[in-house]
């Protein structure tokens, strides 16, 4: 009876130790931590409010102390430099888009291998793109303007915003997939591309369909399609690519959170569960919804997965194109 006894006391220790352990494993912070998301753009772009969105969600859940700091500059990298060289013990984390991925294709001296130098943690959630032209084109809808890029290509010009950005890669695609042959014109962000286009400076712009939305609500510059599978709750008069007549045509911006290279595999699962659960609530509530944003719950590997299928597409796109890193 004794030995049963000890056998069975041993037993519960063995069993309260696991239960610790995997409480541990689950925490998303120790006690007197701080987590830190860091933003590689300036606040108030819709990077930034998505980051802020996700970091009050998980202080609301897990009662911890949540700081979203702006680093911007060198199209993206200062922050995410930030990230790389910072403890690798899952309180700081790296909140950006698609681009992020994409420094060893887009800059011509990338300060960290994007994939190699960081633990991808979890992707958030995708946003559709909306294609718009002049409001003094007088092509209303895409097979229009398809049919007036290809009869006179010479007059065509098209924005991009962002070298390697979503903006910029959609557009090849587009141009790949429609047999298209545009100039392209580069800009140093989103606004001064609207402007050209709204005054008739360039002729197409594809960019986040939020960002475009309430020109072309104003009628400032007109919606031709998004770039989604079905169409947006937010613009339900504006048809998709694919049901304007190129058929199977989709592209999506993204949004995801990496750790530095190192952080534990415990943490990063335990960041992922918070992540991900958060970003439910926040689909939920409508939240996500109202930046347009459509939320996404995988993994770390089928994020990571996710990544280097991306960055293959992508840079091909850029190598067909004949792009050259800055």
């Amino acid at each position: 009876m004794t030995t049963l006894l000890k056998l069975a006391t041993a037993a519960a220790l063995a069993l309260g130790a696991m239960a610790s352990t995997l409480a541990a494993d689950a925490r998303l912070l120790d006690k007197g931590q701080t987590l830190k998301i860091v933003v590689p753009f300036a606040a108030g772009g819709g990077v930034d409010n998505a980051a802020r969105l996700l970091g009050e969600q998980l202080r609301k859940a897990h009662g911890v102390t949540v700081i979203v700091e702006n680093k911007a500059g060198a199209s993206g990298s200062i922050g995410g430099k930030a990230v790389q060289t910072a403890a690798a013990d899952g309180t700081t984390l790296l909140f950006s888009a698609a681009t992020h991925v994409l420094a060893k294709q887009v800059l011509g001296s990338p300060p960290y291998d994007p994939q190699a130098d960081f633990v991808p943690v979890a992707r958030v959630g995708e946003a559709p793109l909306l294609l718009a032209v002049s409001p003094q084109a007088d092509q209303k809808k895409l097979s229009d303007v398809l049919a007036a890029v290809r009869a006179q290509p010479d007059k065509w010009t098209a924005g991009i915003p962002a070298a390697g950005a979503p903006s910029h890669l959609a557009t090849l695609l587009l141009a790949r997939q429609a047999n298209l042959k545009l100039t392209y014109v580069p800009y140093k962000g989103t606004q001064p591309a609207l402007t050209d286009l709204a005054g008739g400076h360039i002729q197409m712009l594809m960019d986040s369909m939020v960002s475009m939305l309430p020109l072309a609500k104003a009628g400032k510059v007109r919606p031709i399609a998004i770039t989604s599978k079905k169409r947006s709750a937010l613009a339900p008069d504006i048809a998709t690519v694919d049901e304007s007549g190129l058929a199977g045509f989709t592209y999506a911006s993204w949004y995801g959170v990496w750790a530095p290279k190192g952080t534990p595999d415990e943490r990063v699962k335990a960041l992922n569960q918070a992540i991900n659960a958060a970003v439910g609530e926040l689909g939920k509530s409508g939240a996500f919804a109202a930046l347009g944003i459509e939320p996404v719950s995988e993994t770390p590997d089928q994020f990571r997965r996710f990544i280097a299928n991306d960055v293959a597409q992508s840079a091909e796109l850029l190598k067909n194109a004949g792009f050259k890193p800055e």
